[in-house]
């Protein structure tokens, strides 16, 4: 196979343009510079341009900032402001701008989407693929088409519309995009088909599947990955209650539900509940999408999928309250955690901070302490004590959460932390810690799901 730049073929390698550098497009944008190809990133924010043109990523993702700073110092990568510049250079141009929830909606803004298709359009003066790679309610693609259509002139350059849906994992963005476990692309020509497959000529060639549908079946790929895991997260969790009145233990009975190939191990960890930018955004955006197509169903299952994963929240609330006799008023709790899962500073939506706000506003006093989050869970919660180490948060504390799986805390010396710790509670939010050794240092262990044992 040859290299994304070999020119010896007989078709050059098209020339890429990603629109919108957060999360998903700078990742993306980085990424095909990887691969081999030209690309040039466009953003309407000059200080996000200025920082990915020196290389500098404003998110913690693992593997990317190795990646972008690749990608500048090869030439293949560089950053813009000017749409004009990019559909002037592009034969490929990726559509990665965010859809937030409405104020006071569950429907999702497509008003950066349209801006981007939309500025796309004013500006082309050749052929052109515009792929949108954003998450958008099912018919928002074909919309996009009818917007393009009436903007090009109909003898103007050849520009066609498909919808390719991305499916990174924060914390795991950069495998996701190199090596997808699957290329989705709807509302394809065989032309604009054949410049995605040369596009994602690698991944392919190693045995990715590529799968060709219409533009509607596309767009509800992701929110239906999404809605359906977020249905395992919450079945379980939900599940975890019974074990909790019964006295069984949820994650034996998870792990003997995973050796069963139709269920599956992954995404069945009872704990906090979902969240960040995507799951919870999505499947709300899915039930009201759901809602105005009148299928029902769909809309009563996610209602459900939301108000279970909600409630997890305020069930680990309601266990701190406990542990500290009923009120947690001038009580210090520890948390550990404030990202919504580990490897990410992302505290969108962050199940943690909900839990640590919510005690703060019951009158404890809170110290949270995350490896990654802990600027921007300030930033979003700047009412809350935040700690420069693990010692630090649990240090006189009454009680101690843990919120976020990350490493450290898994691995934590529990010995070490219950001699700084005025109570010996811990609520083990995630069931991430090994139990008996807390329990064997001295703490009172409790987990969702799992009996609680006295050290």
């Amino acid at each position: 196979m040859t290299d994304a730049t070999d020119t010896s073929t007989a078709a050059p390698a098209p020339r890429i343009s990603v629109v919108g550098t957060g999360y998903l497009g700078a990742t993306h944008a980085a990424a095909m510079a990887e691969l081999g190809f030209e690309v040039v990133g466009v953003d309407v924010d000059p200080a996000k341009v200025e920082a990915l043109s020196a290389g500098k990523v404003p998110f913690y993702e693992p593997g990317l900032p190795e990646l972008l700073v690749r990608g500048v110092e090869s030439g293949r990568l560089r950053f813009t402001t000017d749409l004009a510049e990019a559909a002037a250079f592009a034969d490929v141009h990726f559509v990665c701008v965010g859809t937030p929830q409405q104020p006071g909606s569950n429907g999702a803004d497509l008003r950066y989407v349209e801006a981007a298709f939309e500025g796309l359009a004013q500006h082309l003066t050749k052929d052109a693929l515009l792929v949108g790679k954003s998450t958008v309610p099912v018919g928002t693609a074909a919309l996009m088409a009818e917007r393009v259509r009436s903007i090009v002139p109909a003898d103007g350059p050849r520009v066609e519309l498909a919808w390719n849906p991305e499916f990174l994992r924060e914390g795991k963005a950069v495998q996701d995009t190199l090596a997808p476990d699957r290329v989705v692309v709807g509302g394809a020509s065989p032309w604009g088909e054949e410049l995605l497959r040369r596009v994602y000529a690698k991944p392919l060639a190693t045995g990715t599947p590529f799968i060709a549908t219409d533009l509607p079946t596309a767009e509800l790929v992701k929110v239906s990955a999404n809605a359906f895991l977020a249905t395992k997260i919450s079945f379980i969790n939900a599940i975890s209650q019974v074990c909790d009145k019964a006295g069984a233990d949820v994650t034996v009975l998870a792990d003997a539900l995973g050796h069963d190939v139709r269920i599956g191990r992954q995404f069945l960890n009872a704990g906090l509940g979902f969240g960040g930018g995507c799951l919870p955004k999505d499947i709300r955006a899915l039930m009201h999408r759901a809602g105005e197509l009148d299928a029902n169903w769909l809309v009563s299952l996610m209602q459900d999928v939301d108000e279970i994963n909600m409630w997890q929240r305020q069930r680990v609330v309601d266990m701190a309250v406990e542990a500290c006799g009923g009120s947690v008023l001038n009580r210090r709790v520890g948390v550990l955690g404030a990202a919504f899962k580990p490897d990410t500073d992302d505290v969108r939506d962050s199940p943690a901070l909900n839990v640590a706000a919510a005690l703060h506003l019951r009158g404890a006093q809170v110290v949270v302490f995350d490896p990654e989050a802990g600027e921007t869970g300030k930033r979003s919660f700047p009412a809350l004590g935040f700690g420069t180490s693990t010692e630090e948060a649990v240090q006189g504390a009454d009680v101690v959460l843990v919120l976020t799986e990350w490493p450290e805390f898994r691995t934590a010396d529990p010995v070490a932390l219950r001699a700084l710790t005025t109570g010996a509670t811990v609520i083990d939010a995630r069931n991430c810690l090994p139990a008996q050794a807390w329990r064997d240092a001295g703490w009172t262990y409790r987990g969702l799901g799992v009996a609680p044992v006295q050290g």
